[in-house]
């Protein structure tokens, strides 16, 4: 970063970008209990959350070095109305999809609460701990994969002048990558981080949906870096 300037040249896949830090956030996908916890959907599901819980860490030091460098930090949390009535209803694709997975369960939280798969204002919906929301972030509610979809992220953002976003979260193939298409239908330039996005689906595999994923965002949708590089940019390395 140049003496003077908010502007940083990221090192990034398939070439550097520069972004004006004045028009940057940090977008954090669905980094909450019911997929990053143990006790939550995933894990309840039997779906390994072990490359969730790796990107924890890489992920907090990014938040850390955003908020010192005045970057604004938004949350996407995925969650529904107590009555279920924004999954679309019985038989559509969303319910059927996410009804295997139990949304709408009433289950204990770890710590005895009672709660509920997938629903607003419960443990399972929380962001994890480690990542949890200071004062002054925002915090937007989905009941889709897509952050857009028939929410108020297109205003928040826009409201705070961004035009740039770096995307953490989880799943790599599904929330984040559905979030990024749609940010970059809306003319939003998109940085995903590879080692603060995760995706359980295909993780055996000898290339993963994570890989392909990152793959498709990069030729097509936007930038892949590293919370690394974006550390080292911020740091004036």
């Amino acid at each position: 970063m140049q003496a003077g300037t908010r502007v940083i040249t990221l090192d990034a896949e398939p070439e550097p970008i520069r972004i004006d830090l004045g028009r940057c956030a940090v977008l954090v996908v669905d980094m909450q209990n019911d997929f990053g916890a143990r006790g939550g959907m995933f894990d309840r599901a039997g779906i390994d959350i072990a490359p969730i819980e790796r990107v924890v860490e890489p992920t907090a030091r990014v938040l850390e070095a955003a908020r010192s460098a005045g970057l604004p930090v938004v949350y996407l949390k995925m969650e529904h109305a107590a009555d279920l009535g924004d999954t679309g209803g019985a038989g559509s694709p969303h319910s059927i999809k996410h009804g295997r997975l139990g949304v709408g369960k009433e289950v204990p939280a770890p710590d005895g609460r009672a709660s509920r798969v997938l629903v607003k204002g419960t443990w399972n919906t929380e962001i994890l701990p480690r990542l949890a929301p200071c004062e002054g972030d925002a915090v937007v509610s989905k009941h889709r994969f897509s952050g857009f979809f028939q929410t108020d992220l297109d205003k928040v953002l826009k409201e705070r002048g961004v035009t740039h976003l770096v995307v953490t979260g989880c799943t790599t193939s599904v929330c984040v990558e559905s979030t990024v298409r749609d940010a970059m239908f809306r003319d939003y330039h998109c940085v995903v981080l590879a080692d603060c996005t995760a995706e359980p689906i295909g993780d055996d595999l000898p290339r993963t949906n994570h890989d392909a994923s990152l793959l498709t965002i990069k030729l097509l949708f936007g930038w892949v870096s590293d919370a690394g590089r974006l550390l080292a940019a911020l740091n004036g390395r």
